[in-house]
Formats: structure tokens, sequence, C-alpha cells
């Protein structure tokens, strides 16, 4: 067994289920607020039927600056106590938003649980990064995702179930529960996996200087904007589902439903991508899946004017699960090919990568999602045009490759 700076590292069997909890954590504060969606825009007096969709992008905007904050503090103070203080700060959100009498109370809450969660979200890829590099890095991330996926598989079943047995404020109370039992299981299993001789100051002239390093390192920046790209119609399906299955769609109840068929498309193929990374390779793999989805979704988006915008429920469902695949497939290799070169700056790194794939993903997602009209016109196209500019970012951060096998 490895160590860590302070003893034996866990084994991956205990490390790989810890890693997807605190990563999850992203997902159940997005995916279990979307049944809810209706009733908090209703109950909070929100002014237009699609400002509802601010509930998840003002978790995301804070995310995006959490996530700079916290890579470079988990440098300076190591990676154990940062985690430990974007759980609390979490956990401060999730009182904020329990208590909320106004809408937009409900988004400062929001955005505080965004800040928070960036903690466990990002030093996490750093603690990973730590243990870990290349291909071995890329497969480990590969099945903390598959067992990550789980929760937005369960989590609008369990936002579902929570809405009718105690309110829409009883899932800010669930999220609170949940963080604390992460807390606990990391404060007393985790070691820390940075020495202190490997600590770097704490200072804007000091995270200014990383920052410029890696906006210089092609190939991290590449991939940073691949993962921004890719990600951008995604945040838009994230924060319209309730309004594509609820209301377009018409699924009722059964809404949670379609939604986790959707995220086992992601979990099915992070897990398979595991072990094809091994095989094919980082950059070959994301190459076929980014090419993939522009060409379905060019193909859905010409074949959607023949049902007035709005496809057959099995049709779009068919078309989402080809595309979902195809991005379970990119999330755990772009993140691993922008981080490939920055372990010497590992906290940093992993921070400017999610913060600047987070900045260009949000505002984008965000605008495709307010232009939601009843048809799927806006989101099939996002995916082509989204899924084209991640294979043009590919193909320059590969430009300045020499002598990789990822």
């Amino acid at each position: 067994m490895t160590r860590t700076a302070t003893g034996p590292a866990l084994r991956p069997a205990e490390f790989v289920p810890l890693v997807a909890l605190l990563m999850s954590l992203v997902a159940l504060a997005i995916d279990a607020m979307l049944p809810a969606l209706p009733a908090i825009g209703r109950d909070l007096g929100a002014p237009r039927p699609n400002d509802v969709q601010f509930v998840i992008t003002s978790l995301f905007l804070g995310l995006g600056l959490g996530q700079m904050l916290f890579g470079p503090l988990s440098d300076r103070i190591g990676r154990k106590p940062a985690i430990h203080a974007g759980l609390a700060l979490f956990m401060a959100g999730c009182l904020v938003s329990i208590f909320a009498s106004t809408f937009e109370a409900m988004i400062a809450g929001r955005f505080l649980q965004g800040i928070g969660v960036a903690g466990p979200r990002i030093v996490t890829m750093a603690l990973v990064r730590d243990q870990y590099q290349g291909r071995q890095m890329a497969r480990l991330m590969s099945f903390a995702m598959a067992v990550f996926i789980l929760v937005p598989t369960v989590a609008p079943a369990l936002g579902q179930a929570i809405l009718w047995l105690g309110g829409w404020r009883t899932i800010f109370t669930t999220f609170f529960a949940i963080a604390a039992i992460a807390f606990a299981w990391f404060t007393l299993r985790q070691p820390e996996t940075l020495p202190a001789e490997r600590r770097r100051s704490f200072s804007p002239r000091a995270i200014g200087r990383a920052v410029g390093e890696i906006l210089r390192i092609r190939t991290a920046l590449g991939y940073t904007l691949a993962t921004g790209f890719v990600f951008a119609p995604f945040v838009a399906y994230l924060s319209s589902a309730q309004q594509i299955f609820q209301d377009a769609y018409g699924t009722g109840v059964l809404f949670p439903v379609y939604f986790g068929v959707l995220a086992l498309a992601i979990g099915g193929a992070s897990l398979m991508n595991g072990r094809l990374v091994m095989k094919h390779g980082m950059r070959r793999l994301s190459s076929f899946a980014a090419v993939s989805i522009t060409v379905i979704s060019l193909v859905a988006w010409a074949g959607a004017f023949a049902f007035g915008g709005l496809p057959p429920l099995w049709l779009f469902m068919a078309y989402l699960l080809a595309v979902f695949l195809c991005i379970g497939l990119l999330f755990g290799n772009l993140n691993a090919l922008a981080m490939e070169p920055l372990g010497h700056i590992a906290g940093v790194g992993a921070a400017v990568v999610a913060s600047v794939s987070t900045f260009i993903s949000v505002p984008l997602g965000a605008l495709v999602g307010q232009s939601f009209d009843g048809t799927m016109y806006a989101q099939i196209a996002a995916f082509a045009v989204f899924g084209a500019a991640t294979f043009a970012a590919m193909r320059w951060a590969a430009a300045g490759t020499t002598g990789s096998n990822s």
C-alpha cells in the first residue's frame, strides 16, 4: 500500500466511494431539486416560469467561483482543511435555503451552496492527482464517476419522495444531513495527501503566476476549453429538464424515471471508459465521442422539423441516450487530459481547469436554457454546435502535444 503525507493511503475499495460521495454532493444539490422547482417558484414568487432555472444555474455560478478559491487554498493549507471548509459553507447555504422567504434569498442560499460544494468537488480532484496520474488517474476517475452517477439516477426520485412527505424545504435538510455524514467519514478515514514541504503560498501574486503558467500550457488550456464547451448544453439540459419532461412531454410523476435512465447512460459510459481508456487512450476515445455528438445532433435537429420541434418522447429519449453515452466518455477523459501536465500545481491547476470550464459552460448553458419555448430545437442545436466546438478545442490542444501515449 502507498503512503500519503500523513499515513497509509486508503484502499481503492474505500477511496473510490469516498471520492464519489464528495463529488456527488454537486449532483445531489442539482438533481434532487428538479421536481421541486415549480413549488419553489410558486411559493417564493418567481417572476417568470423560466426563472426557476436560476435555482440551478446560481449553484453552478457559485461552484465556478468557489473552485478558484478552494484549489489554491488546498495548496496552502492542505487538502483536508480545504474540504472541511467547503462542507461547512455548503451546510450554511442549506440553512439559508431552508429558511428562505423570498426567491432572492433562495438564490443567495444556492449561490453559497455552490461556493461551499466547490471545496469537496475540486479538492477531491487534487486529492486523486496527488496519488495517481495518466491512465491510472483516468481509470480511477471513471470508476468514481460511475459510482457518483448513481446519485443523479436516484436523486430526482429522492427529491420527489421528500417533496411529497415534507415539502421542498425538507430537501435542503436532507442535503445538510448527507454533508454532515461526508464530513465525518472524510475526517476519520482519509489521510492528508499534501505534505507541508510541497505547500505553496496563498497570495494573489502566487495564484496569478500559477494561472499564467496554466494558460501558457496549450494542452491544459485546450482541454479545459473543450470541457467547458461539452458541459454547456448539459447545463442547459439540467436547468430545463423539469420543463422538458413535465411541461413539454407531460410525464408527470414519471419524470424522475426518465431522468434516471439518461443518467444511467452517462454512468454506464463512464464505467466502460475505465476499461476502454487503457486500450485506446483518452484522446482517441474523446475525439470519437465529440464527433459522434455533433453528427447525431445535426441529424436529430434536422429531423425535429418533421415534428414541429417536439419529437415523440421515445425518439427524443433515444437521441439523448446516444448523446449521453458519448458525454460519459468525455467527462472523465477531458478532465484527466487537462490535469495531466499540472501535477506540480495540482490544487490551483484543478481550480483553474474547473473554474474556466464552468465560466464557459454556465452562461452559454443558461442562454440556451432561457430560450426554452416548449420545443427541442435549441437544446438539440446546442449539442451539435458545442460538440463541434469541443472537437475543435481538442484538436488545437493535441497539436501542442508530443510524445504522449494518453
